[in-house]
């Protein structure tokens, strides 16, 4: 199983522009690429996706256990030339000081030979001491080579190369020059979706274009080569059952944040989901419930108020107790209005609140949670959920008497204390939960959905 795992020494070291370039190079010659991410970035992955054409699946230490993420891996790798996973942060960063979150210690449990990302900017001979550093600070790491990124120009990158001969034995892959036209767009909360950005082909392309002109192509796909993983045994994997049942779900420029091994769970559970877009279509499809993920609303909110039709048909159903989900993004819309740069417009109003985003995180990073048991879900979790949450919105003029489907024991959620909104059979929070063994939130709603649709209390 040929894989490399993409890292760098700090964050914002340009690896996601590496990593969809050198995804859309390897595509160009012919070969099947498998992204990964780590972590639980949703915007990253959907840049992989599109250099890829393949769905970009998530490794995560804090959501899943190492027998999922070696599953994930495995499975979804089937089939591909070569498997690449970016990183987060810095190859050695994490919460834990052991480095058991780290990328480190996911390249190590992956088997993968890693290719460091080093943003060059301000720096000629202080590049020697970093790389050695990291090469020596855990052998386990099998750190191949270095591409050299944001380098100024031939005199800039000849006295890195000098300096990384005289004081190493590291192997330089390439180096990629100081380019504004290969950055991917970037705005208030980090970059641009790849399916909000009209221009997400051009870049890809002409990231491409730069990674197969300045990085040794052949020599990355040798080390790719080197991966050595024990082979898995082919399970037979059963067909989905024939769907029973149908759910709506918001997929558009507006909302984009679903895991896809998540919409995969959905199939598995019976249901088939129906897309619609909040931002043209005039009408809700026929379903049996309604799923609504994470996304960027307020940067559509004249075209998601101006969807009138659409906003009076999903407060009908709702309020007639259609089951629904919404994180994040889909929770502001279902809310009263949206405030965000002094523009403000109506939504959905089944949430009785106002939305306001503001300059600064109101949440941001992992969660923890545990459920009240007031969820209208079928079954009861009564270990405590890893999450995670990222919104700079929050909740206004939300009476205090309303029901929670979780209590917050880390993190912000709504008001700090509690997430899941309930309000009939919707709920609604700022947590984006993953599909998982510990977690199958997918299962559980969809059988809430089957035995709402035939009546059955």
């Amino acid at each position: 199983m040929a894989s490399v795992y993409i890292a760098a020494a700090h964050k914002s070291s340009g690896k996601t522009s590496i990593s969809v370039g050198l995804t859309a190079a390897l595509v160009k010659r012919g070969l099947h690429v498998q992204p990964f991410k780590k972590g639980p970035d949703y915007i990253d992955p959907l840049w992989l996706t599109r250099a890829a054409d393949r769905p970009c699946y998530n490794l995560d230490f804090f959501t899943q256990s190492h027998e999922e993420i070696n599953s994930t891996f495995n499975g979804k790798s089937t089939g591909a030339d070569i498997s690449l996973i970016e990183g987060n942060k810095g190859l050695f960063d994490g919460v834990d000081v052991e480095g058991s979150d780290s990328n480190a210690a996911m390249a190590t449990l992956l088997s993968t030979p890693v290719v460091l990302v080093i943003d060059t900017s301000g720096m000629t001979r202080g590049i020697a001491p970093l790389i050695r550093g990291y090469l020596e600070f855990d052998p386990a790491v099998d750190i191949r080579g270095i591409i050299l990124n944001k380098v100024g120009g031939a005199r800039h990158e000849s006295k890195l190369r000098a300096a990384l001969e005289r004081y190493t034995d590291t192997e330089v892959l390439g180096a990629i020059g100081r380019d504004k036209t290969l950055e991917i767009p970037e705005r208030h909360l980090g970059l641009v979706p790849a399916n909000e950005s009209g221009a997400a082909d051009v870049v890809i392309n002409r990231l491409a274009d730069a990674i197969a002109t300045g990085t040794d192509l052949e020599r990355i796909i040798d080390i790719a080569g080197t991966a050595r993983r024990p082979a898995e045994a082919s399970a037979i994997k059963s067909q989905p059952p024939a769907p029973d049942v149908r759910i709506a779900i918001a997929r558009d420029a507006a909302f984009g944040f679903y895991y896809p091994d998540d919409l995969e769970a959905f199939a598995a559970a019976g249901a088939e989901l129906v897309s619609f877009d909040t931002l043209r279509d005039r009408h809700l499809p026929d379903a049996d419930g309604l799923f609504i993920g994470g996304g960027f609303p307020e940067t559509h909110i004249d075209a998601l108020a101006a969807n009138q039709s659409l906003r009076a048909e999903i407060h009908q159903a709702l309020s007639a107790g259609m089951p629904a989900y919404a994180e994040c993004g889909g929770l502001m819309y279902l809310a009263r209005s949206i405030q965000w740069r002094g523009e403000q417009g109506e939504m959905v109003g089944t949430v009785p609140a106002d939305v306001i985003v503001g300059k600064r995180p109101q949440g941001r990073g992992y969660m923890v949670v545990e459920e009240t048991g007031n969820s209208p879900w079928h079954g009861f979790n009564k270990a405590s959920t890893p999450v995670h949450e990222f919104h700079y919105a929050r909740l206004e003029n939300l009476a205090a008497d309303k029901n929670f489907a979780h209590r917050v024991l880390r993190g912000t959620g709504i008001d700090g204390e509690h997430d899941g909104l309930i309000i009939n059979n919707l709920q609604a929070g700022f947590a984006h939960h993953r599909n998982t063994a510990s977690n199958q939130w997918v299962n559980r709603f969809v059988t809430f959905v089957r035995t709402a649709s035939r009546g059955v209390s």
